[in-house]
């Protein structure tokens, strides 16, 4: 990914993307993204563009494994984090899915994984220090409450399941408050060109609909015109 299609992916919005990599694939049925409603620790932030940084935790109940081998592997789990392509995406799978309690993403840890240089973070799990996270460092979570609990990490780099996602570490992600998309890595040189077609294919309704005397008849051709452009 170069810089031109970085700075352009993080210009859009996730649903914008979703229907440009339908236009790279020639046709529907493109179906890596999110399923749900996610919430987003700041809205306005803009859209999180990274190689995903994929781990597993859990918080429900205490580990059961002796405390070296957490510590260790949290330590395992850190420097994960810290090396990798960039720009990098926390990407985290929640075992306690549903039910998960522990706040893995609070002031401390969001501001350890944007010194490490990455975009944000992507989970199921859970979210909390809303008025405290840092500035330029996006959490895209399943809920949001008050404590840790016993949350630990199981897993470091192995493939994970966010909202149905199915993500493996190094996959290109494109999330915002609206959830997320891996973008194949087959449509990548084809991406930035589809952008640009849907926006301008996008503008032959978009512009007539907000004109004064908009009626049927001007839907109607303004319609038929942006039929033609997708084709």
């Amino acid at each position: 990914m170069n810089d031109d299609l970085l700075t352009l992916l993080k210009s859009v919005d996730t649903p914008t993307v979703c229907n440009a990599i339908e236009v790279a694939q020639g046709g529907r049925g493109f179906d890596r993204f999110t399923r749900g409603t996610m919430l987003c620790s700041d809205p306005d932030a803009g859209a999180i563009v990274g190689y995903a940084r994929t781990a597993k935790i859990a918080a429900l109940e205490p580990p059961s494994e002796a405390a070296e081998i957490i510590k260790a592997r949290r330590m395992d789990y850190y420097r994960h984090m810290a090396e990798g392509p960039r720009p990098g995406l926390a990407v985290i799978e929640d075992l306690d899915g549903e039910g998960a309690v522990g706040a893995f993403w609070g002031e401390i840890n969001t501001t350890v994984h944007k010194g490490f240089g990455l975009s944000g973070a992507l989970t199921n799990g859970v979210m909390r220090d809303l008025g405290d996270l840092p500035e330029g460092f996006p959490v895209i979570a399943g809920s949001i409450g008050p404590s840790h609990a016993f949350v630990h990490v199981r897993e470091i780099g192995t493939p994970v399941t966010v909202f149905g996602m199915e993500i493996a570490d190094g996959d290109l992600i494109h999330a915002d408050r609206h959830g997320a998309v891996v973008i194949p890595q087959d449509d990548i040189p084809k991406l930035a060109d589809a952008i640009h077609k849907l926006l301008a294919t996008e503008k032959l309704v978009l512009e007539p609909a907000r004109a004064e005397g908009f009626d049927f008849d001007t839907f109607k051709e303004a319609w038929a015109a942006f039929e033609n452009a997708r084709t």
